[in-house]
């Protein structure tokens, strides 16, 4: 196992790994690969931290991370870290590779001094790398309500000196606002895959 920095010969197979990852999970097929694929030239990009986990002569796990924008209520706005979309293999999830990534990831970021870093995902297993509720600090994820905490909304803090806990709103780079007829024209380039509605999908939980 070796994990290294993601390179420009990657990029294919980096992009079915994600999409594999995600397909069907979150809503009919999957949006992720083509966020990463976009991410790629976008400014909120880091490249420094694209890092992918090579076994068995394949790729079997990739991570990225972007800044969005917090915005705060007495006008004032600042970069925010945000880890995302991770992906591992179908045939290598649970075996601790997804931990590897986001630990050796994380252990940069705190080396290069960047005081925090959000992460949008389930509580449970996030909790596990030090990420807390960033309601807790008031700061809370577009599109939610302030008045409620947001448990899947998250921050792992390295300098609680740099968070000054007036109310704020933290955006996800626009890069991950995407049109559904964009993402089915890119899906062309891969194998077909069918989009199934499955329970536990965002679109069902919103129902």
């Amino acid at each position: 196992m070796k994990i290294r920095l993601e390179n420009e010969n990657d990029y294919l197979e980096v992009e079915n790994l994600v999409r594999n990852a995600f397909w069907n999970i979150y809503r009919p097929g999957a949006w992720e690969h083509y966020i990463v694929h976009n991410l790629r030239d976008d400014p909120s990009f880091v490249k420094e931290l694209a890092y992918v986990i090579k076994k068995d002569d394949k790729i079997i796990g990739h991570i990225n991370y972007s800044y969005g924008t917090i915005d705060y209520d007495d006008g004032k706005s600042e970069r925010g870290l945000i880890l995302g979309p991770i992906s591992i293999d179908e045939n290598y999830q649970n075996q601790g590779y997804g931990s590897k990534l986001i630990r050796y990831t994380l252990n940069i970021i705190e080396d290069e001094s960047i005081p925090f870093v959000f992460v949008v995902g389930d509580e449970n297993y996030y909790r596990r790398f030090g990420f807390e509720s960033a309601s807790k600090y008031n700061m809370f994820l577009e599109g939610t309500d302030h008045d409620d905490e947001c448990p899947f909304f998250m921050i792992k803090i390295f300098d609680k000196d740099e968070i000054n806990c007036k109310e704020a709103t933290f955006s996800n780079p626009d890069v991950f606002n995407v049109c559904e007829s964009d993402v089915d024209e890119f899906d062309k380039k891969f194998e077909y895959k069918q989009k199934k509605v499955q329970e536990g999908q965002l679109s069902e939980m919103k129902q």
